[in-house]
Parts: C-alpha cells; sequence; structure tokens
C-alpha cells in the first residue's frame, strides 16, 4: 500500500517552483491560478523573493501547496499517473493537510490557495507579534517534551505542537515559557531546544482567533468528496467523511500535528510506500518512526520522472 504525503512550513525557499515551470506549461498552469485566486503575484515572489516576503505565513502557506500541487500535476497530466490510482492514502504536515485534500478533490486549487492565504493572516493576527514563539527539542520524545512543557508553563501556554518523529518535537506558546522550556532541556534530558523563526505560536490554544475564522470559512467553502482517506494531523487516523474533514482542519489550527503516531498508523493500516511531493521533509520524519518503509520523494523534474518509472 502507498501514500502520498506533502510537507508543511519551512520548506519554502526562493526560487522554488521555477524550474517546474521552465520545464512544464502544467505547473505554469498551477502558479498562474493560484495567482489568480489570491490577486498577487505569488510565483514571482516564489521564483524571485525577498525572502522575506516569501517567509510571511500567509505567502508561505499558499506557495508551499502550490508548489508540491505542481509536482502533483506533471505526474498526473504530463506523465499520465492519477494519484487516485496509485495510492491508498494520503496525509499533509499542518498546511500540509490541505495539499493533500486538494490533491484527492476535497478543495479546488483556486479554493484551497484562498484558505491557506486566510489561515496565514489569522494566524499571524491570532497573537501580537512578540508575544508567542515556538521551540524545536532535538533528541526528545514525546514524554520528555511533555513533562518539560509542564514545567515551563508556569501558568503561560507552553504546549507540545508537532510529535514529528521519535527525536524531534516542537514546542509552543507564550515566549517567556518557550524561553524557559529552551534553558531547561538539560534538566529534562534533551539535548537541545533551537528556538524557531517563526512569525506565530502555531498549534496551541493562542491560535483560538484563527481557529474561529477557518470554521467561518470552511463554513462557506466546505471541503467535497474525498477520492482517499486523508490520515488527519490531530487524530493520526484516517478520515474520509468531508464534515468530520472540516471539523478535525478547525481543530488542527489549535491542535497538535501527530505526525509520528501518523507514521506509525499509516504502516499499521498497512503502508510499506511513502511518496513525498514538494520537497524532502516529512518523508525523513515518517522514516525515522516507521523504520519498515520505503520513502521516496519528487520535487525536481530529474525526481518527477524517476518517480514516474518508479510507479
Amino acid at each position: 500500500m502507498r501514500a502520498f504525503v506533502f510537507p508543511g512550513q519551512g520548506s519554502q525557499k526562493v526560487g522554488m517552483g521555477a524550474e517546474l515551470a521552465a520545464a512544464s506549461a502544467t505547473a505554469r498552469e498551477v502558479f498562474e491560478e493560484v495567482d489568480e485566486a489570491l490577486g498577487q503575484n505569488l510565483s514571482r515572489i516564489m521564483r524571485e523573493g525577498p525572502e522575506d516576503e516569501l517567509m510571511l505565513t500567509e505567502n508561505a502557506q499558499p506557495a508551499i501547496m502550490a508548489n508540491a500541487i505542481a509536482v502533483l500535476r506533471i505526474l498526473e497530466r504530463d506523465a499520465g499517473i492519477p494519484i487516485a490510482d496509485k495510492a491508498d492514502y494520503v496525509a499533509g504536515h499542518s498546511l500540509g493537510e490541505y495539499t493533500a485534500l486538494c490533491a484527492v478533490g476535497a478543495f479546488g486549487l483556486s479554493d484551497t490557495a484562498r484558505l491557506l492565504k486566510l489561515r496565514g493572516q489569522s494566524m499571524q493576527a491570532a497573537v501580537p507579534v512578540g508575544v508567542g514563539a515556538m521551540a524545536a527539542l532535538l533528541g526528545a520524545d514525546l514524554e520528555k517534551a511533555q513533562a518539560l512543557a509542564d514545567a515551563a508553563a508556569e501558568g503561560e501556554v507552553c504546549t507540545v505542537a508537532n510529535d514529528n518523529d521519535p527525536s524531534q518535537v516542537v514546542l509552543s506558546g507564550h515566549k517567556a515559557a518557550i524561553e524557559r522550556a529552551v534553558a531547561l532541556v538539560k534538566e529534562h534530558g534533551i539535548k537541545r531546544g533551537v528556538l524557531l523563526p517563526v512569525s506565530a505560536p502555531f498549534h496551541c490554544p493562542l491560535m483560538q482567533p484563527a481557529a474561529d475564522a477557518m470554521a467561518e470559512a470552511l463554513d462557506k467553502t466546505p471541503p467535497e468528496l474525498l477520492r482517499l482517506p486523508v490520515f488527519a494531523n490531530v487524530t493520526a487516523s484516517p478520515v474520509s467523511d468531508p464534515a468530520e474533514v472540516k471539523r478535525l482542519l478547525v481543530e488542527q489550527v489549535t491542535g497538535r500535528v501527530r505526525w509520528r503516531e501518523s507514521a506509525i498508523a499509516m504502516q499499521e493500516a498497512g503502508v510499506d510506500t511513502v511518496v513525498e511531493l514538494g520537497g524532502k521533509v516529512v518523508g525523513p520524519m515518517i522514516k525515522r518512526s516507521a523504520s519498515d518503509v520505503t520513502v521516496h520523494n519528487a520535487a525536481t523534474m530529474d525526481e518527477i520522472e524517476a518517480l514516474a518509472k518508479e510507479l
């Protein structure tokens, strides 16, 4: 069994999509449709920067999605390999869940771009700049990370935001609490704590205003029927009912990304091959969590061609 997976925030870089657009009219169509849906030249920011503009959450989220969908469409249209025939499940890390849902027809491309733009804007607006922070804990499992978060909170928000793999957990919350957590890592038997260059504390209760905004947006643009089930971030289990998908997308804004558990659950569901489209970030995390799974990735034209032969 095979799962296609899609990367989350942090995988953006200036120059993304340029090679795909140069080589494929299919990719150019994707970038043009996203530009049109957003009323901005996002593809130019992706190709040329400036970096600080691409890094803005409201630009990074639709950009990462557009890049991954361009890879998918090249595979489907140019190489004639439909994802629905070649996969049993899809999943995506945080914003990547929207990419996964777009890939299986729950949302159209324009709607996905608009939803992610709004998601980025509302996450940014939920907490004033400088009030929140996130930190990656390296050499930490969930149990150690949870104990550290509890110790550092001191009445403020400090929670596990991403359980990525057995050796990397991300905390999110109030800046002072996250800084306390980083200072306490050694006492909790954790190798290192690194503050992340993010503009807001994602996947924690401080994001409630953004969750409310997404609930409203998803009422207006609800998911449609899925061609394949998606492993949801917040439950680490497959879901295919559109109403349930919608509820979980709202919950996902404040909830934990259970990526490690998703990897294990996919393996237990019979997935032995994972294909990451548009990056090389979340596939390796899956490999660290479910070592028997074979992981492929495709982000460049050469990699797409190699993958097409493999499939």
